[in-house]
């Protein structure tokens, strides 16, 4: 049997991370597979200490705007085939996406959009909303398992966030965001988190500006997803809440193969 830990964290700025511990986090939680989302460079901005982390391997995705969204992987294992993006270029020129091949699942790394600023914004996430699922239930349909793994910026039920009323008309807590997560559900995936622990108060965000983490008044909208193929092969979906450096924490599963 083969055992993966994989954490997933939106670490808001992958430069910004790198001072404040987080070589000493990782060499500490050792995961077989780190996605982070929201990394804010280039491949060509990072230094060695970025690019070549121990025996991991990494793989990154960019957008053409510097300073913005970006996605990476540092995986143990040398995936079979790793692709950059959706191969639709309104959602690749933003570097969200990375899709990793490994002989027993298809690991989907992703820094779905926000969609606050405006209406236009918002059905660009709605889009890619689409399209993501579009790609994804296509490897399904194909005998492929599927774990996908990233901020999704949007709370699926009350539970997961803290002021579910106050944020009705919010990006991130509409009605129409939420019902894209019904129906990706729908399709044949499953929230990991929820298998394991259907307690209240468990997030993933806060927003730093009223210091919300001090009070724990969050959104949950980091997540693994896995097809319902592999229900049987997690063992274990986990928060680290207490893992400070970006206004999200990190998020993990353990699954065997």
């Amino acid at each position: 049997m083969k055992k993966y830990k994989m954490v997933s964290w939106n670490v808001n700025g992958i430069r910004a991370i790198a001072k404040k511990g987080f070589h000493e986090w990782l060499a500490k939680e050792n995961p077989d597979i780190l996605c982070l989302q929201e990394t804010k460079a280039w491949e060509e901005q990072l230094d060695e200490s970025l690019l070549n982390i121990g025996e991991y391997k990494s793989y990154f995705a960019q957008g053409i705007k510097k300073g913005y969204s970006g996605v990476a992987v540092y995986t143990k294992e040398e995936p079979i085939n790793v692709t950059v993006g959706l191969g639709i270029e309104k959602f690749d020129n933003e570097g969200r996406t990375l899709i990793l091949e490994y002989p027993n699942f298809i690991l989907y790394n992703i820094y779905y959009p926000n969609g606050k600023r405006d209406n236009e914004r918002l059905q660009y996430k709605m889009d890619y909303y689409e399209a993501f699922q579009k790609h994804a239930v296509e490897y399904k349909n194909n005998g492929k398992n599927i774990i996908v793994c990233g901020d999704v910026n949007t709370a699926h039920k009350e539970i997961d966030l803290a002021r579910p009323k106050a944020n009705e008309k919010v990006s991130g807590f509409l009605p129409i965001e939420r019902a894209w997560m019904d129906r990706f559900f729908a399709e044949g995936f499953i929230d990991t988190l929820r298998m394991f622990n259907d307690a209240p108060e468990i997030y993933t965000w806060w927003d730093m500006v009223s210091r919300a983490r001090d009070r724990n008044v969050g959104w949950r909208i980091d997540y693994f997803f896995i097809s319902e193929s592999l229900k049987s092969n997690i063992k274990n979906a986990f928060t680290l809440p207490d893992v400070l450096g970006s206004d999200h924490c990190p998020v993990g599963i353990e699954v065997e193969f």
